[in-house]
């Protein structure tokens, strides 16, 4: 057990479940929190959803569901994960820094947490825990 609490150790299946925690919480947080919302209420908001880039309320509503629902699944199930994530990426640097850009830090740090979140499992990848590592291992 010392060996497993070194600053120094990596244990792959622990790594594998420290990421795969990472990524349902994250992907499914994003989803259900988010994500999920704006699908429901997507008539709704059809025409009042913030429009940060000029594609148009609706083009907006559809691109964040994507990121926030279909990417978000992606990265909770470990598939196609890095390619996922670009979305989620850039969806949290728009609300962030355009959409809550003028807000009080406390408003903005939801998007932060996610986009560090997002960020980090970018560069480490989704781990052994995930769909991507089973078809890299059989493909």
């Amino acid at each position: 057990m010392k060996n497993l609490l070194s600053p120094h150790s990596t244990h792959p299946f622990l790594q594998g479940v420290g990421l795969l925690s990472i990524r349902l919480m994250f992907g499914l947080g994003m989803l259900m929190g988010h994500g999920w919302g704006k699908l429901m209420s997507f008539s709704d908001l059809s025409s009042s959803f913030s429009d940060p880039l000029g594609i148009s309320h609706l083009g907006s509503l559809i691109a964040a569901i994507f990121a926030e629902v279909v990417c978000a699944a992606l990265v909770s199930l470990g598939l196609f994960t890095r390619i996922a994530l670009l979305p989620l990426i850039f969806t949290m640097i728009i609300a962030a820094f355009v959409v809550h850009g003028n807000d009080p830090f406390a408003t903005r740090e939801k998007a932060l947490l996610y986009l560090a979140a997002y960020i980090g499992l970018f560069f480490t990848g989704p781990g052994k825990l995930s769909l991507d590592s089973k078809l890299h291992r059989h493909g």
